[in-house]
């Protein structure tokens, strides 16, 4: 592949993950942005953008971010995008109780 097709794939991650972010959790500090765009690996940048988009709050995905790059596993409730919003609820056959 070409230098130019990569750096062009690896913006379009970025943004893509910026984008997620948004959709997710609102605005983005331009420090994270400034952050993501450290970012050369094309790996990395697809782990983080399948974490943001099943993290279950901004700052399971923040610990994500901070994880070492040969990370690869996103396992367990942290990584369920419903947790924070079903915790608590009692629910039976699916159905919440009253």
């Amino acid at each position: 592949m070409f230098s130019f097709e990569s750096d062009t794939m690896l913006v379009d991650d970025r943004e893509d993950l910026i984008a997620v972010l948004r959709m997710r959790f609102g605005d983005v500090s331009g420090e994270l942005i400034e952050q993501i765009y450290q970012i050369d690996d094309m790996n990395t940048l697809h782990r983080l953008i399948l974490a943001a988009a099943n993290a279950a709050n901004f700052n399971v995905f923040n610990h994500e971010l901070q994880t070492e790059e040969n990370s690869f596993r996103l396992l367990g409730e942290n990584f369920n995008p419903l947790r924070d919003f079903l915790k608590g609820r009692e629910t039976e056959n699916g159905e919440e109780k009253e």
